[in-house]
C-alpha cells in the first residue's frame, strides 16, 4: 500500500492534471481524419468500434468542397462515383471538441461501419464538411452472367418457402427456369435506362415490359418485370424486391415459370447500376 503525504497528494493532483492538460492539447491538436479514425477504433453512442481502415479519398474531399459551398450531398456526390444513398453527411461549425462530438453522435452508425471505408473533409475555419462512404464495387461485365444467375439462385430460394409480401401471405411457388429471350428484354431494358438515365418500366421509347419481350420472339401468356436502382450486388437487389411489397409478389407469383435477368452499370462518371428481371409464361 502507497500512503501520500499533503505534499505527496498535491503532486500527484498537479501531474494528472497536467496529464489530462495534455490530452486535451492532444485532442486540440487531432485533424478531423485522425478525430474520424479514433472514434471508428473506440466505438461510440453504445456501439463498437472496428479496426477496418478509414481512408481519405481526393474525389469525396472534392464532393465535402462542393457541400462548403451549398451544394446538398446527392448532388455534391454525384461526379464522385459514390452513392448519396450509401454515404452519410455532416457539417460542423466550432473547435475540435464540437466537432469530435457531431462526429460521434451524428456520424457514429457510419464511422463504426466496416463498409463505409471512404472519407473526404473540406475545411474553412471554424466550418468543417465531412462525408463517409461505402465504395461503390458493381459485378464488373465479365462476371455479368454469374451475377445474373445469382440473382435468380436467390429469387428460387425465396420462391421455396410461403412469404408475407406486405399485408399478403404468399404460398411457396416452383423454381423459375433461366429463359435466354427473358434474359434478352431484360439487358436490353437494363441498357436503355443506363443510355438515357431513367428509371422506369416504360422504355425511353414509350415501349412496355410486354413489347420487350415479345421483340425478342418469346409468346407469352402472362409478363412481369421487377427493377432495382442502386444495389452493387445480386444479394442487394433480391433483398430490395423481398422488402417491397409489390416486387415480392411478382417473384412469388407461382404463375411465372420462367425468368431473365440483367444488369448494366457505368464504367465512368456517376455511379449508376439498374437490375431487371423479366417474368413470364408461354402460350
Amino acid at each position: 500500500m502507497t500512503i501520500l503525504t499533503r505534499a505527496g497528494a498535491i503532486t500527484a493532483v498537479l501531474a494528472l492534471l497536467a496529464l489530462l492538460a495534455g490530452l486535451n492539447a492532444a485532442d486540440a491538436r487531432a485533424t478531423p481524419l485522425e478525430t474520424a479514425r479514433a472514434i471508428r477504433v473506440q466505438g461510440c453512442r453504445g456501439r463498437p468500434g472496428t479496426h477496418a481502415p478509414l481512408r481519405n479519398i481526393g474525389g469525396l474531399n472534392e464532393a465535402a468542397l462542393q457541400m462548403s459551398h451549398g451544394a446538398a450531398l446527392p448532388k455534391a456526390i454525384a461526379q464522385s462515383g459514390y452513392r448519396d444513398q450509401q454515404s452519410a453527411a455532416l457539417h460542423v461549425s466550432g473547435d475540435s471538441r464540437a466537432l469530435q462530438q457531431a462526429m460521434a453522435n451524428q456520424l457514429c452508425e457510419a464511422l463504426v461501419d466496416p463498409a463505409f471505408t471512404d472519407l473526404g473533409i473540406a475545411q474553412r475555419a471554424p466550418d468543417a464538411w465531412l462525408i463517409v462512404a461505402v465504395p461503390f464495387v458493381a459485378p464488373s461485365a465479365a462476371n455479368a452472367a454469374a451475377a445474373d444467375d445469382e440473382v435468380l439462385q436467390r429469387i428460387n430460394a425465396a420462391r421455396a418457402q410461403p412469404r408475407r409480401c406486405g399485408n399478403k401471405l404468399l404460398p411457396a411457388a416452383a423454381p423459375l427456369r433461366p429463359n435466354a429471350q427473358l434474359r434478352a428484354a431484360a439487358q436490353a431494358h437494363a441498357r436503355d435506362m443506363l443510355d438515357h438515365n431513367y428509371f422506369d418500366h416504360q422504355g425511353h421509347d414509350g415501349s412496355t415490359p410486354a413489347q420487350r419481350v415479345a421483340a425478342t420472339g418469346y409468346a407469352y401468356r402472362i409478363v412481369g418485370e421487377n427493377l432495382a436502382s442502386g444495389p452493387a450486388t445480386a444479394a442487394e437487389a433480391v433483398a430490395g424486391w423481398i422488402a417491397s411489397p409489390g416486387h415480392c409478389e411478382n417473384l412469388m407469383d407461382a404463375r411465372f415459370v420462367e425468368s431473365g435477368v440483367a444488369f448494366a452499370v457505368t464504367s465512368y462518371g456517376p455511379a449508376r447500376i439498374y437490375w431487371v428481371q423479366e417474368f413470364g409464361a408461354q402460350r
